[in-house]
């Protein structure tokens, strides 16, 4: 298919779905657009299958749409920049122990608890799955979605320290969790037996700490040039090259594509580009960049709906889903829990906040293009349709109920005092 009939059907479809969301349904952007987007794909492929060719140009485009390309090469840059660009630097500061905490040793404990507990259900039910498919799938369904789940909590009672903590860690888990995947996806090519520890760590320190680095230099860089020029035109250029700049530096050379344009959306973005001789310039530059949020996140979202046309298989991996969906959640609260009891004293969160911040790990498209990324194997089946179980179930479920677990939980706290 032609790229701009594919452009145009797809812009055309966010547009009646998000038409349809906006007028009738009205909820959340995120949920309202993704259950419109499901339900359009299986009354698609319920129509096909009856009277083959009436869906034609829905199924077209699914199918010529590659999901995972786009997203992590393409629109995941963006998406987290944008993020990154409009999160209060000064608030994150304060809550930097959390966060750090959260994205980092969060991710890997959610990880290793979600694979052995995965090995051993399997195990149970008589799925043979070996444990570094079972650690593969932990990796790409434990980071966080950030463009999703600060949709959701945007009108909510949630603390601003709280809200800063999920924010904060769902930017920063998305590199930690794409290095992780990329490193245990080498050792299922590479065998066990092969696997060097020493450089495994090397290469996961390059990736981490060098996209830091290029990232910080780059976004810098782009803020004084943004602040040196009055010109609103240029100054919008300059924040996209900085995002293209980094997406394209990290691939060539190696590094955390995620973590390189987060750092450069921080550093941008932490400081106003407002001159004496200039007004609103930064509050402009706000304001774009949010429209490119919700613009790219509406299109995302379409597409992990469509997804399900090239999914025919889905249908017989249900059980395996609702288990993934148990565990992921029983991983979360763990992965939570156990640095907050060792680290309560130097945290600025309690006990009461786990089951917040267990619900509101809301993952979405990037756990996705991962799954889809996976080469041919006799796992990789079990692994998508686990994922787009937990995606689903995450955004509409998790979505749809987290303003009132949030609001149930302050409202009681106020009505205590």
């Amino acid at each position: 298919m032609h790229l701009f009939l594919i452009i145009a059907l797809l812009v055309m479809v966010c547009a009646f779905y998000s038409y349809i969301n906006a007028r009738f349904l009205r909820l959340p952007g995120t949920i309202g657009i993704m259950a419109l987007a499901i339900a359009g794909s299986m009354v698609t492929i319920a129509v096909e299958n009856i009277y083959p060719g009436v869906a034609k140009y829905l199924t077209i485009l699914a199918n010529n749409i590659s999901f995972s390309t786009i997203v992590l090469n393409v629109m995941l840059g963006f998406l987290l920049f944008a993020s990154a660009f409009n999160l209060n630097v000064r608030k994150l500061k304060r809550e930097m122990r959390p966060v750090l905490l959260l994205s980092t040793i969060g991710v890997l404990l959610s990880t290793a608890l979600f694979g052995t507990l995965l090995y051993f259900v399997a195990g149970l039910i008589d799925i043979k799955i070996p444990f570094i498919y079972c650690l593969l799938f932990g990796a790409l369904v434990s980071p966080t979605d950030t463009v999703a789940v600060g949709a959701i909590v945007k009108h909510s009672k949630l603390p601003s320290n709280l809200e800063t903590i999920i924010a904060g860690e769902s930017l920063f888990n998305d590199g930690i969790g794409l290095v992780l995947f990329i490193t245990l996806l080498e050792i299922t090519r590479s065998g066990t037996d092969s696997f060097d520890l020493g450089k495994t760590v090397m290469l996961f320190i390059q990736e981490v700490f060098g996209g830091i680095a290029i990232g910080a230099a780059s976004g810098y860089l782009s803020f004084r040039l943004m602040r040196s020029v009055n010109d609103f035109q240029t100054i919008v250029l300059v924040s996209l090259g900085v995002v293209m700049f980094n997406s394209v530096a990290a691939s060539y050379l190696n590094l955390s594509i995620p973590l390189s344009v987060v750092t450069a959306g921080l550093f941008a973005g932490a400081r106003s580009i407002n001159a004496d001789t200039k007004e609103h310039s930064h509050e402009a530059l706000e304001k774009f960049w949010n429209l490119i949020d919700e613009l790219l996140n509406t299109i995302l979202f379409v597409m992990v709906g469509l997804q399900m046309i090239n999914l025919p298989y889905i249908k017989n991996y249900w059980i395996t889903g609702g288990i993934g969906i148990v565990l992921i959640l029983a991983a979360r609260w763990l992965s939570i829990l156990v640095p907050l009891t060792f680290l309560r004293r130097s945290l600025n969160i309690n006990y009461n906040n786990v089951n917040i911040l267990t619900w509101a790990g809301v993952r979405g498209g990037i756990s996705i293009a991962l799954a889809l990324s996976l080469p041919a194997s006799p796992y990789r089946h079990f692994i998508l349709s686990g994922s787009y179980f937990i995606v689903i179930f995450s955004i509409i479920v998790q979505g749809l109920t987290l303003n009132r677990m949030i609001n149930s939980a302050y409202k009681t706290k106020e009505d205590a005092t």
